[in-house]
């Protein structure tokens, strides 16, 4: 007779993946924040850099308009693929710059932002910046604590471990099985779900901008389409779009994941202060200028948790001070390379859907044995 045990999703330890935790006394630390602070701004690395983010707009819009000139002008398909590829990288750094302005790094004016996030956002992504600010800023408060960070919802499963799998239909289980290996061609889609969320949002909330919010994304989604249709025609544009959103998507996911995934989960009642929850949480991916860029300084993600208006550019100065503050507080600081954060993502994601798996090569080898 065969006794199955019960089903649980569950997380496995994040310790596996991060530095080891420091005990409950050290996880708060009253005026800590306030000392690191201090000693950043006092190196001039909070202040607005309107100059930088004006050569930055001005060279990501004259690359914008070398994707554009090649759809009017090049009539060679493959040429447009390598075309799609290349304003995928636009679009996403266009994607990062918007996330900039959501944090109110570049300028002095609120206004000067909104702009610049209305502009790249809705009408260059037709993404709704009102709703990147609402669920990013949800996300900097309380990053990896259940039920506060709404990234850790992800659609066909819960990465709190609560869902009980024995109620999963069967994509979602299939799903929860495979997730790490699932997980790259996932991303592939996270372009088109972002847009999706912004236009649900759009319905159910009033943003402050919410009627030039709707122009700006219709104005998207028809001259977005239109144009590329009109240059390429009916199939050449359908593969574009699929590359350039496929690809866009891609990039986006393989710079956000990075950041948190595979690192601890807090629960949603805990004690650890502001300084402990975002230095613990967050992953940074060794510096370099190429990694710099691709990651539009997202890669320096303590840095940027602890002080998320400061600008791009003095994020890598930061982090000498931010490290050397958490050696001598104790908290760990952690690290990797690129390839590295991939390995502990994969590692997690595989490591819950383990219960599912063994569950299933049990149930083929009952069957086998009836």
């Amino acid at each position: 007779m065969n006794t199955q045990q019960p089903l649980s999703l569950a997380l496995p330890p994040a310790e596996i993946l991060s530095p080891s935790l420091p005990g409950p006394a050290s996880r708060t630390s009253g005026g800590s924040y306030a000392e690191l602070k201090r000693r950043v701004k006092s190196k001039g690395l909070l202040e607005k850099q309107p100059v930088y983010y004006t050569y930055r707009i001005a060279l990501l819009f004259a690359s914008l308009l070398v994707g554009i000139g090649a759809l009017l002008f090049v009539h060679i398909f493959w040429v447009q693929v390598l075309n799609a590829i290349y304003l995928a990288i636009v679009s996403t750094q266009i994607g990062l710059l918007s996330h900039e302005a959501g944090h109110r790094q570049m300028f002095h004016h609120s206004w000067q932002h909104d702009l610049l996030g209305l502009v790249g956002g809705n009408l260059m992504l037709g993404m709704s910046y009102a709703w990147w600010v609402e669920k990013h800023n949800a996300h900097h408060s309380r990053p990896n604590q259940l039920g506060m960070d709404p990234d850790l919802e992800v659609p066909f499963l819960n990465l709190d471990g609560t869902e009980d799998p024995e109620q999963m239909g069967r994509t979602r289980r299939f799903v929860a099985k495979y997730l790490a290996i699932l997980f790259f061609p996932a991303l592939m889609m996270v372009s088109l779900g972002l847009q999706i969320s912004s236009v649900s949002f759009l319905f159910q909330k009033k943003s402050h901008y919410r009627v030039l919010e709707w122009f700006l994304i219709v104005a998207h989604v028809v001259g977005y389409l239109t144009f590329i249709f009109w240059c390429l025609g009916f199939w050449q544009a359908i593969v574009f779009i699929i590359i350039h959103q496929a690809l866009t998507g891609l990039y986006l996911g393989t710079i956000f994941a990075p950041n948190h995934k595979g690192m601890p989960v807090l629960e949603k009642e805990n004690s650890w202060d502001f300084l402990h929850r975002q230095v613990l949480t967050s992953r940074n991916v060794y510096a370099h200028p190429l990694t710099d860029f691709w990651y539009g300084g997202l890669n320096y993600q303590i840095e940027h948790h602890l002080f998320p208006s400061m600008a791009r550019n003095k994020l890598k100065e930061a982090q000498s001070v931010v490290r050397a503050f958490c050696q001598e507080q104790a908290i760990p600081y952690h690290e990797t390379t690129g390839l590295q954060s991939f390995a502990e993502i994969l590692s997690y994601l595989h490591g819950m859907g383990a219960s599912l798996r063994r569950a299933s090569a049990q149930a083929g080898g009952n069957n086998g044995q009836d």
